[in-house]
């Protein structure tokens, strides 16, 4: 029964909730979400397990309005239905709706055996951020479902202070493509032993062009010395986006043995790449590279006459006031 003091308005749609029949059910969770009164968030916590999807679908939308913390655990009861509609919409809902607070019940659900509920369990604790969460996402780098290996392997990169985390580094060479690129962005969060080297190895050796992409990325976040001979051999790879993100990672480590392969890639068919080539060059602040970016001032895109004209000013800039003409 609903309560005495309940609005009479409201009260008539949540009895019509107990309806055998769809039509009025769907009618009522559809009227008490846009009378939007908080005496129907019990009710609609009691709709979220009506053996209609589509009642539930709407409830969860409903308690995603009200924002009310009382919602958040019966919805996590959704993270693992049968109706991917209802899993994504509670989902959506979590991602807003949960806090620290919740920790603890994700972990539980996280370790039961519904695989629906541990994918969204993952994604969640993404939001949460805490290391606490890190001894229950490992035993899933081990799983036959590549699915959750994937969706750990990226919640391993969104939780704090986690710096090094050598289980992961074997994922580098997980059968599945999905796998290696979501294992391959998450290592450059890392500081293993061994990164590096194994993000070198990926990125210049994959077969996988997202995977070789995002080796460069992550050797872009780490900034290592040691990754140069790597990143000018990726200068060379038939994919742009892969020539790109390593001209990108080459402005973070100027070195001069990367200046040809920069000067070279001026020319590049793509004009992404042209661009963040003439910004490495600029970071070398190597009058040597002021021919060749001249000749870029008359690059039919916009961007990279834009990007060599700083780069040319960086260099001379860097350059003894006499020898600026």
């Amino acid at each position: 029964m609903y309560s005495t003091d309940m609005d009479p308005e409201v009260a008539q749609w949540v009895e019509m909730l107990r309806s055998t029949e769809l039509d009025e059910r769907l009618v009522a969770v559809k009227t008490l979400q846009h009378l939007g009164d908080e005496d129907a968030i019990e009710p609609l916590i009691g709709a979220l397990y009506d053996e209609s999807p589509m009642v539930q679908e709407i409830a969860i939308t409903s308690l995603w309005e009200f924002a009310n913390p009382v919602a958040i655990n019966p919805l996590m009861d959704c993270l693992g239905s049968a109706h991917e509609n209802v899993r994504n919409e509670a989902l959506s809902a979590l991602k807003e709706l949960v806090s620290t607070n919740d920790l603890m019940k994700l972990l539980d659900l996280l370790q039961t055996g519904n695989v629906h509920a541990q994918l969204n369990v993952l994604v969640l604790l993404r939001k949460i951020h805490d290391a606490q969460a890190l001894p229950y996402i490992l035993p899933f780098f081990q799983s036959e479902n590549p699915d959750l290996r994937e969706a750990a392997v990226t919640t391993l990169r969104y939780l704090n202070q986690v710096v090094r985390c050598e289980p992961a580094l074997s994922l580098a060479k997980d059968p599945v493509e999905a796998v290696r690129r979501a294992t391959t962005l998450t290592l450059g969060h890392l500081s293993d032993e061994g990164v590096v080297a194994l993000l070198c190895d990926l990125l210049t050796n994959d077969a996988d062009w997202q995977v070789r992409r995002n080796a460069a990325q992550s050797l872009d976040l780490l900034a290592e010395a040691q990754s140069i001979p790597a990143l000018v051999q990726a200068m060379e790879d038939p994919e742009w986006q892969v020539r790109k993100f390593t001209a990108r990672a080459l402005q973070k480590v100027a070195d001069e043995r990367a200046m040809p392969a920069l000067i070279k890639a001026l020319t590049d068919d793509y004009s992404d790449v042209r661009r963040d080539a003439a910004t490495a060059l600029g970071k070398l602040s190597n009058p040597d590279a002021l021919p060749a970016l001249h000749q870029t001032l008359h690059d039919p895109d916009m961007d990279v006459r834009i990007f060599s004209q700083r780069a040319i000013d960086a260099i001379q800039k860097s350059m003894p006031e006499a020898s600026h003409v």
